[in-house]
């Protein structure tokens, strides 16, 4: 399993998470982040907007469907035809486990789900 985290421009987050529905990818996290890329902000006149407003969708999807996700995630998220500055970053890294809390399903990435005992309150 790998965690897929794309940071993508506000305007285009709906259309990234309608791409990932319509090819059955439902489970996601979305929030709000603000933060830069390498072009440092944005310059408009003489004012810089250093910290700029976008959205961080977080999956956890097998690690062989993972270029699979980053291409849909890509072409959704993109402006124009070559895209453009800002128009986001994609970061994967792998989950060794995860844990349902309502059921204590434990997944990990070699294994297939086990329950675990509930813990004591």
């Amino acid at each position: 399993m790998v965690m897929i985290r794309a940071i993508v421009r506000q305007e285009k987050v709906q259309a990234v998470v309608s791409a990932l529905m319509d090819t059955n990818y439902f489970a996601m996290t979305k929030f709000s982040v603000f933060g830069r890329g390498r072009q440092r902000g944005l310059r408009v006149g003489g004012i810089t907007y250093d910290e700029l407003p976008k959205e961080m969708l977080m999956l956890v999807v097998p690690a062989a469907e993972q270029e699979l996700v980053c291409q849909i995630i890509m072409r959704a998220a993109r402006t124009g035809e070559q895209g453009a500055f800002g128009d986001g970053k994609i970061f994967v890294t792998p989950v060794e486990a995860d844990y349902t809390i309502r059921t204590g399903e434990k997944l990990t990435a070699t294994e297939t789900a086990t329950t675990l005992e509930p813990v004591a309150a």
